[in-house]
């Protein structure tokens, strides 16, 4: 289920397996990339860690940042390229168990399966503050994948609440439009962009970050739920330093603490929030240092990171929104997933799927594409292809083990007749 990435990369790996599998997209293939991005969206890493199965990137800019068109049209000639049976339109609204396999209940009828991977990804809903409604009608409030472009709100201030990847790059699209913008910052990581005459991401593929297990973290139970590192490839890949925009004008705060019709309160930990993020920027400097001079790599030297401002050491007033209104309020404070449409006890006390490597305790039923299944490539086009491969072989080692037992049972009904 699901005709993404992942979907796409399990199919093709069974199909070489002598396995034809059926693939339900509920939407269209790149579906979610088109409809649930911006207009000015790109990938945060570079085109050549686009490595579906059998499928590298093979356009002319390697070192470059696709934008949402270009990965659409990727995923798409990956769909063409797979040829599975695939199904767009047809949406799964049940999944049970029936005797050793499952019945999905579809838009379009009842399906028996024995075996069924779920790659549907882990963000589905995304998440307000409690008192959201009680904001003035007056602002247009959105969520994060239903912001297309600056020109598409009424004019008149922006907040942005949330600083993570999508946050802190919506604060820039409207940043870099001449639109007045607020930004709530919170926790969220930051990270270098090029250091060191390369790209970060490539320094910590050489590193083995992304090919990491889980278990080998060193916090495994909390990184699922951890945020991204802000960073962008828009303008062909840069950094996203939150404290130069406010250099240049735009307005930061803290963790959005309360709303009333009236005003908005931020907690005071501006400038805690940003060392923090800073924290993390400069501890992936030193470790791809300490890599370099492990491995006597020759790479130029860099300046040490310097904070180029601090916020004031007065209190935070808030948003007055009776003498400055604002016009819109845009949500990028996380998604969590839902699958309350599967009627298989497989989940935790959290509602995720409790799974090893994409495995659950019902046999016959996987999972695939979230973040962190297995490594953190796990949920990326560089990383997912590892895991399709790792279930396609325990699907096939399954069937040909059922296969064999059935032969076996038929050898003994033939023999007793």
């Amino acid at each position: 289920m699901g005709g993404g990435q992942a979907g796409l990369s399990v199919a093709h790996a069974l199909q070489k397996r002598g396995v034809r599998p059926l693939v339900l997209e509920r939407q269209r293939v790149g579906y979610a990339w088109e409809q649930q991005r911006w207009d000015s969206f790109c990938l945060v890493t570079p085109n050549w860690q686009c490595r579906l199965p059998d499928f590298p990137y093979d356009g002319p800019d390697p070192e470059g940042f696709m934008a949402k068109s270009e990965i659409v049209s990727y995923l798409q000639r990956y769909a063409a390229f797979v040829g599975a049976d695939l199904r767009e339109g047809v949406a799964v609204e049940r999944l049970m168990q029936h005797g050793p396999g499952y019945r999905l209940q579809t838009s379009e009828g009842e399906i028996l399966a024995d075996h069924v991977v779920v790659a549907t990804g882990g963000y589905h809903l995304p998440q307000r503050h409690a008192d959201a409604p009680r904001l003035p009608a007056s602002i247009l409030q959105l969520d994060a994948r239903d912001y297309r472009n600056p020109d598409g709100l009424p004019p008149g201030p922006v907040l942005v609440v949330g600083s993570g990847q999508s946050g802190a790059q919506i604060a820039e699209d409207l940043f870099l439009a001449g639109r007045e913008v607020h930004l709530s910052v919170g926790s969220a990581p930051r990270s270098p962009r090029r250091y060191r005459g390369r790209d970060v991401v490539d320094w910590l593929e050489r590193m083995g970050y992304y090919a990491m297990p889980i278990g080998d973290h060193p916090d495994p139970r909390a990184v699922r739920a951890k945020t991204n590192h802000y960073l962008t490839g828009r303008d062909g890949g840069r950094e996203i330093d939150l404290r130069a925009r406010a250099l240049q004008g735009m307005h930061l705060h803290g963790r959005l603490c309360s709303l009333s019709p009236e005003r908005i309160q931020f907690s005071g930990d501006l400038a805690a929030n940003l060392d923090q993020a800073d924290a993390v920027y400069c501890r992936i400097r030193s470790s791809i240092d300490a890599w370099i001079a492990r491995n006597g790599v020759d790479a130029p030297e860099e300046a040490p990171f310097t904070p180029c401002w601090q916020p004031g050491p007065a209190p935070d007033p808030g948003l007055d929104l009776q003498a400055h209104p604002l016009a819109a309020l845009i949500w990028c404070t996380g998604y969590r997933g839902d699958f309350r449409w599967i009627d298989v006890p497989v989940f935790d006390g959290s509602g995720m799927p409790a799974h090893d490597r994409g495995t659950t305790t019902s046999q016959g039923l996987y999972f695939l594409g979230l973040p962190w299944l297995h490594t953190w490539g796990s949920g990326r086009f560089c990383g997912v292809a590892d895991d399709a491969e790792y279930l396609a072989s325990l699907i096939s080692l399954r069937l040909q083990r059922r296969d064999a037992s059935q032969e076996r049972l038929e050898c003994t009904a033939l023999l007793g007749s």
